[in-house]
């Protein structure tokens, strides 16, 4: 298990006890989060270290590699997730102002995302730390997708966009990855991260029951304030910030499922709507944020 004295993010010794989660996916554990009294980042305490944490995901029902029926909650997250390629795809094109180029998917699942990606002209590579996983992109999609360890074999400054969908928060060192995702890209290439926001009106609602806390695999729990540092110490600027609004649903759903709801999903709709609503006046507050990162201090 990894204790941390300090803060990772200001470094900090002033932190404290903030909430106990359980592993409600998976082992069923307890685990305690961590709150930083001086920049008020919140992380999971305690936490398993690399070598042990893939038991935590060894699970045919973990939803990002899921490609099965599975249950209520899986098909919620796959209509979703098809909801979401177009989106994500016009998002891309926006912030990048180029309707095709090369890009790095990092994290990138059973290779739905970018799939639709190279059907939509993009040249494109995965990174994945699930055998199996990638096994699917290349079997499903013809997709070229690296283990996370061979990430130094990418060629510096050739990418135009690198992506992280929920993903970062997985990362046992971010700024590790911060740094290599700033060698990849073009000088005036961009980075998309897609983070649940500790921030949000869900997360303060369900506590220690918000899904999208989901220890021991998620490890650090950003909100825009923390976020925009954790950018601005890997030397990149936020740009932009967007809310990803069919998240809320998704895991309000899961939340109420947690909390022990006998109808968890037409609560979680319910919750979900409210949450939309409130957020649609602070954006900020969104289950889910889009943050989009350049290498040039522009307007955020």
């Amino acid at each position: 298990m990894v204790h941390l004295s300090k803060c990772p993010l200001c470094d900090s010794g002033n932190i404290t006890n903030y909430l106990k989660c359980r592993d409600h996916f998976l082992s069923g554990e307890i685990f305690e989060l961590s709150r930083c009294r001086s920049c008020g980042f919140v992380f999971t305490q305690d936490h398993p270290d690399e070598k042990d944490s893939a038991k935590y995901y060894e699970s045919d029902e973990y939803l990002s590699h899921n490609t099965g029926s599975g249950g209520f909650v899986s098909l919620i997250y796959r209509i979703s997730r098809k909801i979401m390629l177009t989106r994500k795809r016009r998002l891309i094109v926006r912030a990048a102002g180029m309707k095709t180029g090369r890009l790095l998917d990092m994290g990138s699942g059973s290779g739905h995302f970018l799939s639709a990606m190279k059907n939509a002209g993009w040249d494109v590579t995965g990174m994945e730390i699930n055998d199996k996983a990638r096994s699917l992109s290349e079997e499903l999609f013809s997709l070229k997708v690296i283990p996370p360890g061979r990430i130094d074999t990418l060629e510096t400054g050739t990418y135009d966009c690198i992506t992280l969908w929920h993903v970062l928060e997985h990362f046992h060192d971010p700024f590790f990855y911060a740094r290599e995702i700033k060698r990849l890209l073009k000088d005036e290439g961009i980075c998309i991260v897609a983070l649940p926001n500790a921030g949000s009106y869900d997360a303060a609602h369900y506590s220690g029951s918000w899904a999208a806390y989901d220890v021991p695999r998620h490890l650090w729990h950003f909100n825009p304030e923390t976020f925009r540092l954790f950018s601005g110490k890997a030397g990149f600027h936020v740009k932009k910030i967007l809310p990803l609004p069919p998240d809320v649903f998704y895991i309000s759903a899961l939340s109420e499922k947690y909390k022990g709801s006998g109808i968890f999903f037409i609560k979680g709709i319910i919750r979900g709507i409210w949450f939309s609503v409130r957020s649609l006046f602070r954006k900020h507050r969104s289950s889910s944020l889009v943050y989009i990162l350049g290498n040039k201090t522009d307007s955020a």
